[in-house]
């Protein structure tokens, strides 16, 4: 994988080449059809996944929304340093690429890289809290949900 791949995911964007680099070593890289299911809700959340490239849809029981992500999307990455399951589904509407690094990988990149996989994990961090503050302001003011 290029380095200026891994520059599109703003999960990424703060690392030096030379720490992406280290993360793209242990990305392990996936197509999919239209119809595939890249995940279903309620299985073991096992790491972090990219979307390089098409369109992937999330879905959750119980609510009629459907959400889209695209490329530069980063699904999952609590799934480096929390056990859990998946709290939606995600299924391939248009072909996509995809890049999971998983939990696994992350625990050896810790040993091998550990300020790497620390700013990894804060910019996952970062990500979550901006959800989460987005899913509370949509609670307190309906109009401004942009989730």
């Amino acid at each position: 994988m290029k380095l200026s791949e891994l520059k599109r995911f703003a999960l990424l964007q703060e690392l030096s080449d030379e720490e992406r680099e280290a993360v793209g070593g242990l990305l392990e890289t996936f197509r999919l059809a239209p119809g595939e299911t890249l995940f279903r809700e309620g299985q073991e959340a096992d790491g972090l996944l990219l979307v390089a490239a098409g369109r992937i849809a999330l879905s959750a029981a119980g609510s009629d929304e459907t959400g889209i992500v695209g490329p530069g999307s980063a699904l999952g990455g609590m799934a480096l340093v929390a056990v859990g399951t998946r709290e939606a589904s995600a299924e391939c509407v248009k072909a996509a690429l995809v890049h999971r690094l998983s939990r696994e990988d992350y625990h050896r990149l810790a040993e091998d890289h550990p300020r790497v996989a620390s700013r990894l994990v804060e910019a996952v961090a970062l990500e979550t809290a901006v959800q989460a503050r987005a899913a509370l302001a949509a609670l307190v003011d309906p109009a401004s949900k942009h989730l």
